[in-house]
């Protein structure tokens, strides 16, 4: 009873600027009697039998036309996307992760057992993968290495998503890579055109040090480019490189990452061409970013640097959940007015009202983003990330199964993990036309962002291939509930 009342309420206000207007068209009607109609009609002959006004109307119409089209933003459009599934022989096992964790000599017997309660209750499953260079006894990272895990995962993507796109390498206009711990020189960005002989004067940007947020500032920069350039492709390659970032010392902030970072990685091609909508998946509709970097504990909460013993790793501060609460509202307050109904808002803005105003006793009221996106692909950070989000926004199960079975299937990718749960969605039919996808993602600096995508078409099941599709079926799997660590 009550979810129909609600229903109702929603409807009532999201069609309220209808039923406004047309009261308003009818007013002015009963308003004008027939002299005033009359007077009109004969201000139409006048300037109907002088045809200077109807010249300067004419091109008045003409020049605002022309503006607009020459200045309004350019629909971005996404061809398709790949996402990289690494080879068997990848695989890491809970029992491998722990057994050759042990074999590499550095982690005392405290913090093996810290990594083992970690990985338990992480909500990481048996069949994520690793490089082989950390799984090699005894490890063997290094440069060489490192390049080798990169044009896997790189190479991996792109090959696939030219095969599905059918797109020349050469038509490709921009290219922005993003992978925060790993730069070399050349960069992996002059990596990817060298190895596809892209064109000379392509625009090519390669992003570091940007965090798992990174994909969709990726994303941004490449629409911003394609508002820019005309009828061209923008090829957008999200990774992570795990080979040369293992952290290998004693630090319990820094040994999180090693137990949730997995090897994976995501490429993406955009267009602006008016002639790709039809074989296109998706529209870009709304992009918000929110960076948090001038507070400093949100700037330090997510940290490279050197132990006590000069081992570079990443340090996750105790305080990342809350940070990336508070960054996670900041975003959504930008964004809510452009995607929620009406209704919603009044709600919201009226609950303001009595809390801030009136001083009244009230909850605070918490958007129903339901309303506004049919699909939610939240950054497989960790277990806490996703069950904190799916509180806050109060999520069901079925809203947060791309992001957990993405977390238990392939681990945290980094800044491609949004792309294996969409995948995960279109693998399980979900997707149909006008349908509206909410990805967020948060990364280090502290920043949280947030992409929204249309769906231009309903995805048939049957004729993609992603990299959940041979064993789609034995998804979702229950992932049970484990108490969390308190040391």
């Amino acid at each position: 009873m009550q979810e129909s009342i609600k229903l109702g309420y929603h409807f009532l206000v999201s069609n309220s600027l209808y039923f406004i207007l047309l009261s308003i068209i009818s007013a002015i009607i009963l308003h004008y009697d027939l002299n005033s109609i009359m007077v009109y009609y004969d201000n139409i002959r006048y300037y109907h039998n002088n045809p200077a006004w109807i010249i300067i109307a004419f091109a008045m119409v003409s020049f605002v036309a022309t503006l607009y089209y020459f200045t309004r933003p350019r629909p971005v459009y996404l061809l398709d996307f790949s996402c990289y599934k690494p080879e068997n022989e990848r695989k890491c096992t809970r029992e491998l992760f722990i057994e050759r964790s042990g074999l590499a000599g550095v982690f005392n017997d405290e913090n093996l057992a810290f990594q083992r309660k970690i990985l338990e209750r992480s909500g990481l499953g048996q069949d994520t993968y690793f490089p082989e260079a950390v799984l090699r006894v005894p490890p063997n990272p290094n440069m060489a290495e490192a390049r080798k895990e990169a044009e896997m995962v790189m190479f991996g993507a792109v090959d696939e998503l030219l095969k599905k796109t059918r797109v020349k390498a050469k038509d490709i206009g921009v290219l922005v890579v993003n992978c925060s711990l790993f730069n070399p020189t050349p960069s992996l960005s002059a990596m990817i055109v060298n190895h596809y002989k892209l064109r000379g004067n392509i625009i090519s940007y390669n992003l570091g040090g940007m965090g798992c947020s990174a994909g969709l500032i990726s994303i941004d920069l490449a629409k911003q480019l394609l508002q820019v350039h005309r009828n061209t492709y923008a090829l957008v390659v999200s990774m992570e490189n795990i080979t040369l970032n293992w952290y290998l010392g004693n630090d319990r902030s820094m040994l999180i990452s090693n137990c949730l970072f997995r090897m994976g990685g995501a490429a993406i091609l955009l267009s602006n061409k008016p002639s790709d909508r039809r074989r296109s998946k998706y529209q870009l509709t709304h992009l918000v970013r929110t960076h948090k970097g001038s507070d400093d504990n949100s700037y330090r909460c997510v940290f490279q640097k050197e132990d006590s013993s000069c081992r570079v790793g990443v340090s996750l501060s105790k305080d990342l959940m809350s940070i990336a609460g508070d960054a996670l509202k900041t975003n959504i307050t930008t964004l809510g007015p452009l995607v929620l109904p009406l209704s919603e808002q009044l709600l919201f803005f009226f609950t303001l009202v009595g809390r801030k105003v009136f001083k009244m006793n009230i909850k605070p009221y918490i958007p129903d983003f339901k309303l506004a996106f049919e699909h939610f692909c939240i950054h497989a950070g960790g277990r806490a990330v996703l069950e904190e989000l799916e509180k806050n926004l109060e999520l069901s199960e079925w809203h947060m199964e791309p992001s957990r079975m993405t977390l238990f299937r392939f681990g945290n990718t980094s800044s491609s993990s949004l792309w294996y749960e969409l995948a995960y969605t279109e693998g399980k039919g979900r997707i149909n036309k006008g349908d509206r996808v909410w990805q967020i993602a948060f990364g280090s600096g502290f920043k949280c962002n947030s992409a929204v995508w249309k769906a231009l078409k309903k995805i048939d099941p049957l004729k993609e291939k992603n990299p959940w599709m041979d064993e789609i079926d034995q998804f979702p799997v229950h992932v049970p509930k484990v108490e969390k660590i308190k040391d």
